[in-house]
């Protein structure tokens, strides 16, 4: 049996040999996250995979998916994650390299209640971690993981007789079938699809091919886990400009990209602009309640506020609710409504029956684009994008802020803007029309224009989102004047990834 783990242990001593490293701070609201060698070593993930198997037992359930992204590391730790679960009395079933949808896939192939997938998904190298859920399509949230991190760092795991492995062949075949069966593509379109080197590149380019795209341009789609062009964020610039570059150089109707896990899905139209993915949101949105009058759909804070003034969701009897970033809330609050679609800014796409089954998923979400432009033969991607009423939305800005602090930050700033509203002192000239604390703070003004500060659910940051419905020079002074000033005058409040 092992210790319980420690927080203070560091490489190259014996004790980080023979005792498990777990810092608290990689348990965060909806997976976990850690520095690998200076947060966890294997021993620790051992004990993970023990209090994960415990915790499943607790909840009825023993079956588990297990599966690994590609970076040089992530086989060893699931084979430590599966020695815990083993010793949990779980049942494994290892699918071997795979993106986070096949994982989730296999949880209805195999009829496994649970999955266990490791991966940093577009975090860096070095890092790594775990996503994790035991009620398809639901992935867990605050209250499951607050549970899990009691068991872990208590040493609370209970080992049982009865733990199996068995490695499972075909299951990344028959989600490249199913995911396939979605799109059937008519219109003859030059789709780039672009992976970073990261897992998806096994397994997107011919998966779009079957969808019936005539040509598929494969950019960075071989593994290479050292992702010597870019990190696959479809978020980050460095990997938006090469999916531009891409779709320039050969004409293409689009590029889709794809990050290190598989689960979200970023755009590049044929003008070589990059599309927010909560602008690729409403277009989908216009184009699904087409399909399907009178539906719901869900997007988190960081999303355009264009959802509830767009005169064709308003034509459809389109409903949008709002609600807390992250992929385990969403597609809670998506299959908890009985939405039609979830979507999130960050590129994460939730589609409910029949376009999918509830759970993230970068190429389903690739075939719901590709079919969008199928059903407008006459119409390109920027022509669609064009057509939506304007809004001027700033990338998301991550300053950094430690993650013992960050919440107390984002505390404050609630504080600073709400007593801001209930004095009624204006931003920038108008009034602030609401304020909504769901996650964070989301500051709407009179004409429409938002700010957004809240937490990083998976990194030591905040995230800042500003949006302008009257120009590109005014979002920017929602930032510039008024947010990043703002942070500013908190001293835990450091350097930005990124500015507008």
């Amino acid at each position: 049996m092992l210790a319980a783990p420690r927080a203070d242990l560091v490489a190259n001593t014996l004790e980080f040999e023979n005792e498990p490293l777990v810092k608290p701070t990689g348990f965060r609201e909806y997976d976990a996250r850690w520095l690998f060698g200076s947060e966890l070593n294997l021993l620790g993930v051992e004990a993970l995979g023990l209090g994960l198997g415990t915790l499943f037992h607790q909840f009825g359930q023993r079956r588990v998916v297990a599966a690994h992204d590609y970076r040089s590391y992530s086989l060893s730790i699931k084979q430590a994650l599966t020695l815990g679960l083993m010793q949990a009395g779980c049942e494994v079933l290892d699918i071997g390299l795979a993106v986070t949808p096949i994982a989730y896939f296999a949880q209805f192939d195999l009829d496994a209640p649970c999955v266990a997938m490791v991966t940093a998904s577009h975090n860096e190298n070095g890092w790594t971690g775990v996503k994790m859920g035991c009620q398809p399509p639901l992935t867990f949230g605050p209250d499951e993981m607050g549970r899990l991190k009691e068991i872990v760092l208590r040493g609370k795991g209970e080992v049982r007789p009865g733990g199996s492995l068995t490695h499972v062949q075909g299951v990344q075949e028959r989600y490249m079938a199913d995911a396939a069966s979605r799109a059937d593509i008519r219109r003859p379109l030059k789709v780039v699809v672009a992976c970073g080197n990261g897992a998806a590149g096994a397994f997107a380019p011919e998966t779009i091919r079957r969808m019936g795209v005539a040509v598929v341009i494969e950019t960075d789609c071989q593994l290479d886990y050292t992702f010597p062009r870019y990190n696959p964020n479809p978020e980050d610039h460095k990997m938006l400009r090469a999916m531009a570059e891409a779709v320039q150089v050969h004409q293409a109707d689009l590029a889709l990209g794809f990050d290190g896990d598989g689960d979200r899905c970023g755009v590049v139209d044929n003008q070589g602009r990059e599309i927010f993915a909560d602008k690729i949101g409403l277009m989908l949105a216009r184009d699904l309640s087409g399909l399907h009058p009178d539906s719901t759909f869900v997007v988190d804070v960081k999303s355009t506020g264009l959802f509830l003034t767009d005169p064709v969701l308003k034509a459809n009897g389109a409903k949008t609710v709002y609600w807390k970033t992250g992929h385990s809330y969403i597609k809670r609050k998506t299959a908890e409504i009985g939405a039609l679609a979830g979507f999130e800014k960050s590129g994460h796409f939730f589609f409910s029956a029949p376009h999918g089954r509830g759970y993230d998923d970068g190429l389903v979400a690739a075939a719901a684009i590709l079919s969008m432009l199928d059903r407008n033969p006459g119409k390109s991607l920027a022509e669609l994008q064009e057509a939506l009423p304007k809004a001027y939305t700033s990338l998301t800005m991550s300053p950094h802020c430690a993650d013992e602090t960050k919440y107390g930050v984002v505390e404050e700033i609630v504080r600073e803007y709400q007593a801001l509203a209930d004095a009624g002192q204006p931003i920038l000239g108008r009034k602030i029309a609401s304020v909504l604390t769901v996650n964070g703070v989301r500051v709407t003004l009179e004409d429409g224009s938002w700010l957004l500060v809240r937490a990083s659910s998976n990194k030591p940051e905040l995230v800042v989102v500003v949006e302008s419905i009257r120009s590109e020079d005014d979002m920017r002074a929602l930032f510039r004047d008024e947010v990043k000033p703002r942070l500013g005058r908190h001293p835990e409040v450091g350097a930005y990834n990124q500015e507008i």
